[in-house]
């Protein structure tokens, strides 16, 4: 009858009927190889090892088995740096829903490669190691061949082939079908193994601290007293002894301490000013201290790069370049090649960087204080830190780019300190392994900014609101955990792969958790995203599964039962769809959310390959929060507490 709609529920009918028969065009038969072939490893979205470790590995002639493997509902070729790593992805939750499942995958080929070990065991090829269909391979796995990252199996196109393999180095010869049972899938990410990654990198800072703090030094010279200047008494000073500053101002044009010594002042009424000119005070000394005092009279030149000529830096690598442009410039205090060296209740006042740390590892800043004028887009970094690992804690930085900066410091613990007013609070560059907890960071374009692909990195407790990204996420086999950000732009930009979001709290932003382009293999669980304008919006790709097991996270309430009173909806919810992003802005949407016909087009997207929906689906949503204690905190009336940690 013209004019006549068709009800919701006949409606929905009709649109399955029609898709299941559109998916036929659209679905490619598992296993079809003849019209595919492997790609170069370099041009796949690949997972497994870093670009970092992947470079070391290859620059020392070791020999990486890969897997490249086409999937049905992604529409590029995803790469594995060993066959562990595929194994692990395949087990992930929700793996086969964000990229359907295998169409073709190959493997790196041995056979004829001339395959041997190392005698520490790592494997090694003089041929070419070609790619194979996966299916007509077999695998040596249990032998003693290895890479700095752990054990690895090793696949041939040839039988007899992979039986001396296996007779030269042990391990057993199976099938490619097998490899999954076979295949120990070490998972990085895993919530024990992150938690005791936190624990130890924990410990190492409490031993560095204790190591720095536990130095008791006797006097050899009060300056006024034994000497007229603090550079003539550094000059004369003993090594290992205390130059102690009485209260009042001590200028310098640049004073260099190459001699492990004590620097000691009286509190704020001690200040040590340098001529503008340049820094002020450089540490070229280990195990030195430096304590209760101010430092101003810094120069002005933040970034050395304004004063290289073309000359200068022509040849330089790319590190190195970093290195003159950001850890060159002038600072209040620069720590060079200054190990186990303190800095501790020093307060800085600089138009250029506060601290700069070059090569001194274990080196200690604590409660101190960094002021850069100028705002954000003025001065330059209250704190940076390059090439090794020190500890920065219970400290404040104010003003000036970025609060901290790192680059290539593996292993820095930053923890306990407060961030204000900054470009970033936090920037790490090709940083991996860090610990950063505890911290609170408050009015700055970005709390904590994570970049250039790093890996391992743990951040922990941390409390970022009032910015316009509280966290911004980068790298893979990381740990956000116990978070809290809230009234941001945005709360998370979850731009990691192969990493562990837990207990977070993220309320109050404009958008709540942004998921980028990178490959969908982040777990998500038991965070707590309420109160949000969005509570989550992706970019395109393959969809993100942000459950783990059969735990997902708190929305607040949404549409669907707990049947199993299990503490968990028996509905997914989809906070991307175009439904249930709704279901508390749009009158109706709740009732649409709960419908037959909501029902069965969401059936259809989830098991017919070529319409799976892109965007997030939670399939396990909670129904109570992760952390209420934290939630109730946030949500009371005129809240200025902090909850980080």
């Amino acid at each position: 009858m013209v004019g006549r709609t068709l009800p919701l529920t006949a409606f929905a009918a009709v649109f399955v009927v029609a898709v299941v028969v559109l998916s036929a065009t659209l679905v490619v038969p598992v296993g079809a190889t003849d019209d595919v072939e492997p790609v170069p490893f370099e041009d796949t979205f690949t997972l497994g090892l870093t670009d970092e470790t992947v470079r070391q590995t290859e620059a020392r002639g070791f020999s990486i088995p890969r897997v490249e493997v086409y999937y049905s509902a992604y529409k590029y070729v995803v790469g594995f740096n060993s066959v562990g790593s595929y194994v692990a992805e395949q087990g992930r939750t929700g793996h086969e829903q964000r990229f359907g499942q295998p169409v073709a995958a190959f493997v790196s080929d041995y056979a004829g490669a001339n395959a041997s070990l190392t005698e520490d065991g790592y494997l090694t090829a003089d041929g070419e190691v070609g790619f194979a269909p996966a299916e007509e391979t077999v695998v040596v796995v249990d032998s003693r061949a290895r890479l700095p990252s752990g054990p690895v199996a090793v696949p041939f196109s040839d039988r007899d082939a992979a039986a001396a393999f296996a007779d030269a180095y042990g391990g057993e010869v199976v099938p490619w079908e097998a490899v999954t049972e076979r295949v120990t899938a070490r998972d990085p990410a895993s919530a024990s193994a992150l938690r005791g990654a936190v624990e130890n990198r924990s410990a190492w800072a409490n031993q560095s601290v204790a190591a720095t703090t536990d130095r008791e030094r006797s006097t050899s010279i009060v300056v006024g007293e034994d000497a007229e200047s603090l550079d003539a008494a550094v000059a004369a000073a003993p090594p290992n002894t205390t130059v102690e500053l009485p209260p009042g101002t001590y200028r310098t044009d640049g004073l260099v301490v190459n001699k492990s010594l004590t620097i000691a002042g009286a509190g704020n009424a001690t200040t040590i000013r340098g001529d503008g000119n340049g820094t002020v005070l450089t540490i070229a000394a280990p195990r030195t201290t430096l304590r209760d005092l101010r430092i101003d009279g810094v120069g002005d030149v933040g970034s050395r790069r304004s004063m290289l000529n073309t000359s200068e830096i022509e040849g330089l690598n790319w590190s190195k370049n970093v290195e003159l442009a950001y850890g060159r410039g002038d600072a209040a205090v620069r720590l060079l090649d200054a190990e186990r060296s303190l800095v501790e209740h020093v307060s800085v006042e600089t138009p250029a960087s506060g601290i700069v740390t070059l090569d001194s590892r274990g080196a200690v800043i604590r409660e101190s204080a960094v002021a850069v004028s100028g705002g954000t887009q003025e001065g330059f970094m209250g704190l940076v830190a390059m090439y090794e690992p020190i500890v920065v804690e219970r400290s404040r930085f104010a003003g000036g780019r970025d609060g901290i900066y790192t680059h290539r410091a593996d292993g820095i613990v930053v923890r306990d300190n407060e961030f204000t007013d900054h470009r970033f609070g936090i920037h790490e560059m090709y940083t991996s392994d860090s610990l950063l907890r505890n911290n609170t960071a408050r009015d700055s374009n970005a709390g904590i900014f994570l970049m250039t692909r790093p890996s391992g990195n743990l951040l922990v407790g941390n409390d970022v609101r009032d910015s316009r990204v509280g966290i911004s996420t980068a790298g893979s086999r990381s740990y956000f955990a116990s978070n809290v950000v809230a009234d941001n732009g945005r709360g998370f930009n979850v731009y990691s792969s192969q990493s562990l979001y837990t207990h977070n709290t993220v309320v109050g932003n404009d958008v709540g958790l942004r998921a980028g382009d990178a490959l969908a293999t982040n777990l998500l669980t038991a965070n707590d995203i309420v109160g949000n304008d969005q509570a989550a919006t992706a970019s395109i790709g393959p969809l993100r599964v942000w459950t783990v097991g059969d735990r997902g996270n708190y929305w607040g309430p949404v549409p669907g039962t707990d049947t199993d009173a299990d503490g968990h909806y028996e509905r997914a919810f989809r906070p991307t769809g175009s439904v249930d992003a709704r279901v508390r802005t749009t009158p109706g949407a709740w009732t649409l959310a709960r419908s037959p016909a909501v029902d069965l087009v969401r059936t259809v997207q989830e098991t017919v390959p070529g319409l799976r929906a892109t965007g997030v689906v939670d399939v396990a949503p909670r129904t109570t929060p992760a952390r209420p204690e934290t939630l109730e905190t946030l949500r009371e009336p005129g809240n200025t507490t902090e909850v980080a940690g």
